[in-house]
């Protein structure tokens, strides 16, 4: 799998399937590598990648992230491998643990040690049965991961990661911990607006649903900041860290800061001038690699 170094990142739950179809071809004629997109309340992620990749010819699609508990291991990786054999190697899994209101509250179920977890779902993956025509290759997993003890999980037990509302900073600390060879797939909210107020607003706007979670709080912290920065509507300083406003150059310099901190791959989600599809997809349009 040739991941390359810059893809997208986008819910496409607000798009009918075949304008989510339509959307991911765009991506692909842009140049970006691959699409990353999530799952939580609408679609089913793996059910949502299979249209996608059915629709597309060399874009890779990547869950952003599948949860664990939205299927037992059985399932992902007879997915997975079903996935990747349809598509000629196109589809890569990302795996998270999500959080407790979205396992505990919406799911029903017991939201049980992170790292415990997710070691044991791997390792029930490795095991699972499989009785299909296999993929072309060994099909890559990567884990959505935040704190260090699940950054090094993510290099034992999988391909790499995948970092969500980080800094260049903790792109390094990532690439420290997970060494040489495995990959680092970094998410980084851009917004083409050079008013820090509108930037900001925009910023808070997106924000504002990850801001009461723990597990972005508690990386926050050991980056820097403090319970400050995440009550109410989010500092001005948590906002900029999170998103990368301004111009072209200004944008790009931020994913280019990932990059020399050692990620291989960033996908950036865009903020539109406007809270629509159509915006987004201007900005993903001027930033597009060729």
């Amino acid at each position: 799998m040739e991941l390359g170094r810059l893809g997208v990142w986008s819910a496409i739950d607000q798009r009918s399937a075949a304008e989510g179809a339509a959307f991911a071809r765009r991506v692909e004629a842009w140049g970006y590598a691959a699409l990353w997109i999530p799952e939580a309340v609408g679609r089913d992620g793996l059910v949502a990648s299979s249209y996608l990749l059915a629709n597309t010819e060399k874009l890779i699609v990547a869950t952003g992230i599948a949860n664990i508990y939205a299927r037992d291991a059985q399932a992902a990786a007879a997915a997975q491998k079903g996935l990747n054999e349809q598509s000629g190697g196109r589809f890569l899994l990302g795996l998270g643990v999500s959080h407790t209101p979205l396992v505990e509250g919406l799911r029903g179920h017991h939201y049980g040690k992170p790292i415990a977890s997710m070691r044991a779902y791997l390792e029930a993956m490795g095991k699972a049965m499989y009785m299909a025509p296999p993929p072309p290759e060994r099909p890559l997993t990567v884990l959505a991961a935040l704190r260090p003890k699940m950054v090094e999980l993510s290099g034992t037990h999988a391909d790499g990661a995948h970092t969500y509302n980080v800094t260049p900073e903790h792109t390094a600390n990532a690439r420290k911990v997970l060494g040489a060879g495995k990959l680092l797939c970094v998410e980084q909210k851009v917004c083409l607006e050079r008013d820090a107020g509108k930037a900001r607003a925009l910023g808070r706007a997106m924000l504002k649903f990850y801001l009461p979670l723990v597990n972005y709080q508690e990386n926050w912290r050991q980056l820097g900041f403090s319970e400050q920065d995440w009550t109410g509507e989010g500092s001005d300083k948590l906002i900029d860290a999170m998103v990368a406003w301004g111009d072209e150059t200004a944008v790009m310099a931020r994913v280019q800061q990932h990059w020399d901190a050692g990620a291989d791959h960033v996908c950036i989600q865009p903020i539109g001038l406007e809270d629509n599809a159509a915006s987004q997809e201007a900005v993903l349009a001027l930033l597009a690699p060729g």
